[in-house]
């Protein structure tokens, strides 16, 4: 694969006052010179941006900036052009098309990140947080998918690699010299440092809660009786009317889906038609589909009118969501309250998170941020500078890991063997070195690189 020079536009394909067509590869200056013509002539050097004219054959088909970056020192590793031309739809097409007739071949999708892993430019973690960087929706995935972009989780696996290295290099010691045998001090030293890996792997499985809620995000579903201020709390959320809102009960018709960010918290948020009995066919439907997202959804906003009396929808949407992650909001508070003592303490009883707000208020922003903020320990973590899991590849390797440091712990306090100490920690390493692509098989990292852009 790394012996092909390869080329792709690296901006948004479409309308645009510039366009970038990457070129990657041992022949990428070769390739570059077939197609740029620097009006200053001369040799082209590194990390210097040049002016001229990019020509197809013997026409000229756009004036622009040629850049070149020298082997080992760019994003792949490899000699890499970059042209920049005017973002015209046919002229960026155009400058591709002719890049591709002068020897490259067009890369596939992530290939240059993939390349950038391959030749040790950057660990799989960080590959991994580009593609995240790219696709990040909200400020809370940005500010993640920059910090592990720029290594810090892969520096605090490399603080954890190098003192499982340490004490697997004193413990192969003793096997390989048996009549130099674990001193007491070296004892106490060897458990001091495995309690040591063990609280940074603990720490960082904890954080995959809060990684999982920003990077992945949490399925919500808002769900209430018809009225209950659903829509109202929806379009809340979003920032904008997405939902139709009106007095007239059973407005609703369908779910709503938008992605939002509240309290640091990525919810996959869905309004769902009100939750009733009803004849209406297209209603019904409705309410249909709104018990399937409660089915489906891993968090629940269960909306609770506050200025009307108890119905049985009440009670009946209590008894459904028992068991399930529920953050119960009482609603309307504005407004005169006539929900009766008995439905307000069984909300109150039966729901560990519990909020009172007016949907029509801002501040109800605030209040539920607040609750999903604790729920999912984002106050507990700085997304910009601490080391945090957000896959689920990474996390099951951190549990791995874990497992064996404390099997490695436990062997050593019994009293077991070096060899016995060392075949645990060598596990917890391999698990470790996963998560970077030290020991991560073909299959994954192609499955990882597939989900990028072509240019990336």
């Amino acid at each position: 694969m790394l012996g092909k020079t390869i080329c792709a536009i690296s901006t948004p394909y479409g309308k645009g006052g510039v366009a970038v067509i990457r070129i990657s590869g041992e022949d990428a200056l070769e390739i570059a010179k077939r197609v740029f013509i620097p009006r200053k002539s001369g040799e082209l050097l590194p990390r210097v941006a040049y002016y001229g004219e990019i020509k197809r054959e013997n026409d000229v088909i756009d004036d622009g900036i040629l850049t070149y970056f020298k082997a080992p020192h760019s994003f792949t590793g490899e000699d890499v052009c970059e042209i920049c031309s005017h973002g015209g739809l046919y002229v960026t097409r155009a400058v591709l098309e002719t890049v591709l007739s002068a020897g490259a071949e067009m890369a596939e999708a992530g290939e240059f990140t993939k390349r950038a892993f391959i030749n040790g430019r950057l660990t799989l973690s960080r590959a991994e947080a580009i593609g995240s960087v790219i696709d990040a929706k909200t400020d809370s995935q940005l500010r993640l998918s920059s910090s592990m972009a720029r290594g810090t989780l892969s520096r605090r696996l490399n603080e954890i690699r190098e003192k499982i290295i340490a004490i697997l290099s004193r413990a192969y010691a003793t096997i390989d010299y048996p009549d130099e045998d674990i001193t007491d001090t070296g004892r106490e030293e060897f458990e001091k440092t495995l309690d040591l890996v063990a609280d940074a792997l603990l720490k960082l499985k904890k954080s995959y809660r809060a990684g999982r809620a920003v990077a992945e995000g949490i399925s919500c579903a808002i769900v209430g009786k018809p009225n209950a201020g659903k829509s109202s709390l929806y379009n809340l959320i979003a920032g904008k009317d997405l939902a139709i809102v009106t007095d007239i009960a059973g407005t609703t018709r369908d779910v709503i889906e938008n992605t939002v960010e509240l309290g640091g918290v990525t919810l996959r948020l869905a309004d769902t038609a009100g939750i009733r009995e009803t004849s209406d066919a297209v209603e019904k439907i409705g309410v249909d589909r709104a018990r399937e997202k409660i089915d489906e959804s891993e968090l629940i906003f269960a909306l609770f009118d506050s200025s009307e009396e108890a119905t049985n929808e009440d009670y009946r949407l209590i008894d459904a969501l028992l068991g399930r992650d529920v953050i119960a909001i009482i609603n309307k508070v504005d407004k005169e309250r006539k929900m009766p003592r008995e439905l307000y303490e069984k909300i109150k009883s039966t729901f560990e998170n519990c909020v009172e707000i007016s949907a029509n208020d801002v501040g109800a922003i605030d209040t539920l941020g607040s609750v999903l903020s604790r729920i999912y320990e984002l106050g507990e973590i700085n997304l910009s500078s601490d080391a945090v899991v957000a896959s689920a590849r990474q996390s099951s390797a951190i549990c791995v890991a874990y497992e064996r440091v404390i099997s490695a712990r436990e062997a050593l306090f019994n009293g077991e063997t070096p060899d016995i100490v060392c075949f645990s920690l060598e596990e917890a390493l391999s698990s470790i070195d996963m998560i970077d692509g030290r020991e991560t098989s073909e299959e994954i990292v192609n499955e990882i690189f597939s989900r990028f852009c072509v240019g990336k």
